[in-house]
């Protein structure tokens, strides 16, 4: 006899694998369907593994100028294939503690690609190309994304990487082009930098990490530059032409950064490799959407706050419904969709209250409103700003370089927004999401009481300086 489950879904990312746990804490019997590995791409080709090469580049950096701490380290150097080695064995370390997880939730694991082939039904197709029937109650697509390839150059794997290629490395970069300048395109070429290539940076937009507050994307453009960094804003890449010893890049400067005297006029350039990373494409394809009439808007499934489709009893959650493609932000919508189904009393996704993180050097952080948004929202603001520089822990830990940054509404003290630049904000900025979180405003946050010294003491003095009370600056 077939087993029917409660709820089958498909892929294993930290929606997914997520979703899966929680439903069988709620007493749900649950299949999860993976094509590739569990953890899906965020544990094996994207979070956790670009973090360890960029701890790698991190302590490498810090090697190179160990003077500046009265350390002595002479020529340090590095192994290339022993950095990807550690990388790809810390996917793997995690990789097996999903695995764990679902034995010890009781969660079935079934390999293959899935297609949803009726109501209520999954064909699996495994690598024997034998075909699997999954009935559920309910389904929940979690299938992610993938990278976008340029349409005119698509990426081989040899000179022109996506994220994937650009984690395993076969050789290191000389000179390296970045296209875009979004989170994925700055942690690469941070990587890169500090390991010693040559890097440039072109964005199509008028200034890079361009979803970030226009303070943090200014001062990253020009921390970037002083680390040597060439980078080129409201600038394209119109052709890639790749051969054995490299890439050919025709460049349009456009208006923007860099510019020049060439504004308008194409050059073409030589470089080792070329990264490219501007975006996503929904994985939707062949998996069914068509044959029950799910909407898609774009190419993403659209869904409401529970995760729930126009067709009853299809769930979708994660990067294939639509931004932001965060790995956090997928595993909250499986929890809430799957709380939902089980009848718990839970509120709506909010993505206001999403942090967005950036693993470059220095390390960018944020959530709410950028103040430009909180004013085009009609808010009246109060904005406060204190720099790393006039921090004790900042000026000991030898990064006295970055901001923080806090948008109130004026008449009623609500935390808007908070926006963060410099050593370790990504760690910082939950002290934030949670104030937004727990609706706190401007009075509760400027009597916490901060311990010293931290380099959290800067976010109390944001707020005070919000509202001209800033002690230590």
């Amino acid at each position: 006899m077939t087993t029917t489950y409660d709820l089958a879904i498909i892929g294993s990312g930290p929606g997914g694998y997520v979703g899966a746990i929680r439903a069988a804490q709620l007493g749900m019997k649950v299949v999860i369907i993976e094509r590739e590995k569990l953890g899906g791409i965020c544990l094996n080709w994207g979070c956790i593994p670009t973090k360890a090469l960029l701890r790698t580049s991190e302590i490498y950096h810090y090697m190179t100028h160990a003077a500046q701490y009265g350390l002595i380290a002479e020529k340090p150097g590095f192994d290339l294939a022993q950095v990807v080695d550690r990388s790809r064995k810390v996917a793997g370390q995690l990789n097996a503690g999903v695995t764990h997880l679902m034995k010890n939730n009781k969660v079935d694991v079934v390999h293959g690609v899935a297609a949803i082939t009726g109501k209520g039904k999954i064909g699996v197709e495994s690598d024997d190309d034998k075909t699997t029937e999954i009935a559920a109650r309910t389904i929940m697509i979690a299938t992610g994304a993938r990278a976008r390839d340029l349409p005119f150059a698509k990426a081989d794997g040899e000179r022109i990487w996506t994220y994937r290629h650009a984690m395993v490395p076969r050789e290191m970069p000389t000179k390296l082009l970045v296209i875009g300048s979004g989170a994925i395109g700055v942690e690469f070429a941070s990587f890169y930098s500090d390991m010693g290539a040559e890097v440039t940076i072109v964005e199509m937009l008028d200034r890079i990490l361009p979803v970030e507050d226009e303070d943090v994307s200014a001062f990253m453009h020009k921390a970037l530059k002083k680390q040597g960094m060439d980078i080129r804003t409201g600038a394209g890449v119109e052709k890639l032409e790749s051969s054995k010893s490299g890439v050919k890049a025709t460049i349009n400067p456009g208006s923007g950064s860099g510019a020049g005297d060439a504004k308008g006029k194409s050059t073409t350039e030589d470089f080792s490799h070329v990264i490219v990373a501007i975006g996503i494409v929904p994985n939707t394809e062949d998996i069914g959407l068509e044959k029950l009439g799910i909407k898609t808007g774009k190419g993403h499934i659209e869904t409401d706050g529970y995760g729930r489709t126009n067709v009853e009893g299809i769930l979708a959650i994660g990067d294939v419904t639509g931004a932001p493609w965060l790995a956090h932000k997928a595993s909250h919508e499986g929890v809430i969709a799957v709380e939902k189904l089980a009848g718990e009393d839970v509120h709506p996704f909010d993505k206001s209250n999403i942090p967005g993180c950036t693993y470059s050097r220095p390390q960018v952080a944020s959530v709410g409103l950028t103040e430009a948004k909180a004013k085009e929202a009609g808010h009246e603001v109060k904005v406060g700003n204190f720099p790393f520089i006039g921090n004790g822990k900042a000026i000991a830990l030898g990064d006295p370089e970055g901001f923080v940054k806090t948008v109130f509404d004026a008449k009623t003290g609500e935390l808007l927004g908070a926006h963060m630049i410099g050593a370790e904000v990504t760690e910082l900025i939950q002290g934030y999401v949670v104030a937004r979180q727990l609706e706190t405003t401007e009075e509760d946050l400027m009597h916490t009481v901060f311990a010293h010294p931290t380099l959290s003491e800067m976010m109390h003095e944001s707020v005070l300086d919000a509202y001209g009370r800033a002690i230590h600056y």
